[in-house]
C-alpha cells in the first residue's frame, strides 16, 4: 500500500520537452498562448526603432510587438501520462543564439509557417534537420495567406517522405493540440 491509503501506484506524467519555432510573426506565441493549461510566460516587447532595417514587418502587417527572449506554457495529453512543456523561439535571426540552448532536450518541434513568407520557415527547418530533431510542420491560417494542398507545401519545402505536416489555426486551443498530438506521436515513435 502507497503513503496515501490506495494499493494503486501513483505514477507522474511523463515530462517532455517540445519547440515552437518559425519564421517573425508566424504565430509562436499565440499558439503557446492558445493552448496551455497555464498562464503563459511570454516575453513579449514593443518592436522599437532598433528593428527598423532588421525586423522585416512589411508584410506583417499590424504587428507591433515581438518575442525577444521566449514563450513558455504546458499542455498535458493522453489521459494526464503525458505533459508538454512548450517552449517558444523567438523569430528574429538576431536571437537564433538562444536556439541552440532552447533545443537541448527536446524530443521534437512544431514549424510554423505563415504561406504568405513561406521562406521565412525555411531557417527552421534546416535547424532542425541538421541537429536531427524531430519536427512537424504546421501550416498557420492567417485570414489573408493563400491556401495551398499541403503536397505543395511539402515540396516548397523539399520535405522527405514521412515528415508530419498539417494544417493549423494557433489562434485554436484544438488546433494547436492536434499539432502537438501529432508531433508527438512521430517523435515518440522515432525514439528507440
Amino acid at each position: 500500500m502507497d503513503s496515501f491509503g490506495s494499493d494503486q501506484a501513483v505514477t507522474a506524467p511523463t515530462a517532455v520537452k517540445i519547440l515552437v519555432a518559425g519564421g517573425f510573426g508566424a504565430g509562436k506565441t499565440t499558439f503557446v498562448s492558445s493552448v496551455s493549461e497555464i498562464p503563459p510566460l511570454t516575453t513579449e516587447a514593443p518592436l522599437t526603432a532598433a528593428s527598423l532595417g532588421v525586423d522585416d514587418t512589411a508584410r506583417v502587417t499590424g504587428k507591433h510587438t515581438t518575442t525577444v527572449a521566449l514563450d513558455f506554457g504546458r499542455i498535458t495529453l493522453d489521459q494526464g501520462d503525458i505533459m508538454l512543456y512548450l517552449f517558444g523561439t523567438p523569430g528574429q535571426d538576431r536571437f537564433w543564439f538562444m536556439w541552440d540552448e532552447l533545443a537541448r532536450g527536446a524530443i521534437g518541434a512544431v514549424v510554423l509557417v505563415d504561406t504568405r513568407r513561406m521562406a521565412d520557415a525555411f531557417p527552421a527547418i534546416d535547424f532542425f534537420e541538421d541537429r536531427g530533431v524531430p519536427f512537424l510542420l504546421a501550416v498557420n491560417r492567417f485570414p489573408d495567406a493563400p491556401a495551398y494542398p499541403l503536397d505543395d507545401v511539402a515540396r516548397a519545402a523539399d520535405l522527405p517522405p514521412g515528415r508530419p505536416l498539417v494544417h493549423c489555426d494557433a489562434r485554436e486551443p484544438a488546433s494547436a493540440r492536434a499539432a502537438l498530438v501529432r508531433l508527438t506521436t512521430h517523435a515518440l515513435q522515432l525514439t528507440p
